[in-house]
């Protein structure tokens, strides 16, 4: 697994992993390829830990935004560039995300 996303809140970071075979691909996420990974929910301010959770990660057609899947909740969109987005509304609103398939290991930090 590697890091393809790194997104920071208030008192909270999320991290979204995928399979190296997707990762160092060389296109990498294809267009409308959807991929099982890992969503870190970092709430180690809260003490609370930082436990994996399973995740569909979608490209989009046009390759701009990528959509995530996580327990049930509704799927997020994630600009490609990086923005802000709304995760989890409990824990994630706001989220700074840098650029999806960055695999630089000090992004964020």
């Amino acid at each position: 697994m590697m890091r393809m996303l790194a997104c920071d809140g208030e008192g909270v970071r999320m991290e979204v992993y995928l399979p190296l075979s997707v990762a160092l691909a060389g296109q990498g996420l294809r267009a409308g390829q959807t991929v099982i990974g890992y969503y870190a929910l970092d709430l180690t301010e809260a003490n609370k830990g930082k436990p994996l959770e399973p995740v569909r990660v979608t490209m989009s057609a046009d390759k701009k935004t990528v959509t995530e899947y996580t327990r049930g909740l509704s799927p997020t969109q994630i600009p490609v560039g990086g923005g802000t987005v709304d995760f989890d509304q409990r824990f994630a609103k706001r989220a700074k995300c840098g650029p999806f398939q960055s695999q630089d290991p000090n992004f964020g930090n």
